[in-house]
């Protein structure tokens, strides 16, 4: 299949290698050169501009920073649907805000192009290993026929309704492990204070009823599981700085419905004054060393 991909990025960079691996024919953009160079060193074809990369292709898959670049690559007079042609199907993989992806669906529908958002979960490990989970927001027809090529880039393939609700699933789920991470954060924290050993306190947590994923796979404390960021200083895995946007997101949703949110918006905050004290590209669980007694 003729596929453009936009966005090479940390995850987007592999989930096109993957694309490559299948055997796609893969046209690329991206506003840094070397990210595109890399690809191109794989076979992938380089493109100008989101217009160029979309033209004469049979899919478009996009993953981007935020709701504003979105827009930009979508809609502007170089964008997407300024160069694809009708009935070729849109996914945009980016994490954003459902109204951001609802307004852009309906312009490409406007133009005869069906779209479904599908932002990610599981990382840039994932992302390399072709593991991640997609959320999917879309029409049963148009989840089904690009199905076959998102499960080439991931292992969990999962319909959430309409446009849109692939990002709601993403920023509740996000939310949701914000707030869980400071509660294992502030548990252990507790009980080595306390004076009980890291290890055996998880290892009581994870055989109990305050398991979660939080503790029993990426638990925030030093030495607790050797593979977890907290063992290598907090460096890789998902940042701070990302989580912040994430719980932005979340917040922002709920203010448009009226829902209230007072542990996300307290989250919120927790990881903003995290990042600005220096964590921002930090893991997100090292938020633990907010409140954690060193001494």
């Amino acid at each position: 299949m003729n596929i453009a991909f936009i966005g090479l990025g940390n995850m987007g960079a592999p989930m096109a290698h993957n694309l490559l691996k299948a055997g796609h024919r893969l046209v690329v953009f991206d506003v840094v050169q070397t990210h595109v160079d890399a690809l191109t060193s794989h076979g992938a074809i380089a493109a100008t501009s989101p217009k160029a990369a979309a033209a004469a292709t049979e899919l478009v898959i996009t993953m981007l920073p935020s709701s504003p670049h979105v827009r930009e690559v979508y809609l502007s007079d170089d964008g997407v649907l300024a160069g694809v042609a009708p009935g070729v199907t849109l996914v945009d993989s980016s994490t954003i805000d459902p109204h951001t992806a609802r307004e852009v669906a309906v312009a490409a529908h406007k133009k005869g192009n069906p779209m479904a958002d599908a932002p990610v979960s599981g990382g840039t490990g994932g992302a390399q290993a072709g593991t991640l989970t997609f959320m999917v927001g879309a029409t049963v027809e148009i989840f089904d026929s690009i199905k076959p090529v998102l499960a080439q880039m991931g292992k969990n393939i999962v319909h959430c309704g309409a446009a849109g609700n692939g990002q709601v699933a993403k920023i509740c789920n996000n939310l949701l492990l914000g707030i869980s991470m400071l509660g294992v954060a502030e548990a252990m924290n507790l009980g080595v204070a306390l004076g009980m050993e890291a290890r055996v306190l998880a290892g009581v947590i994870n055989t109990s009823s305050g398991r979660c994923w939080s503790s029993d796979t990426y638990n925030p404390y030093p030495g607790v599981i050797e593979n977890a960021p907290a063992s290598r200083d907090y460096s890789g895995g998902f940042g701070t700085d990302l989580m912040l946007k994430d719980l932005g997101l979340a917040t922002e949703a709920a203010k448009q419905v009226k829902q209230t949110v007072v542990l996300g918006a307290l989250a919120q905050q927790l990881y903003q004054m995290s990042s600005a004290q220096g964590a921002g590209l930090k893991d997100f669980s090292s938020i633990i060393n907010l409140f954690r007694k060193t001494s």
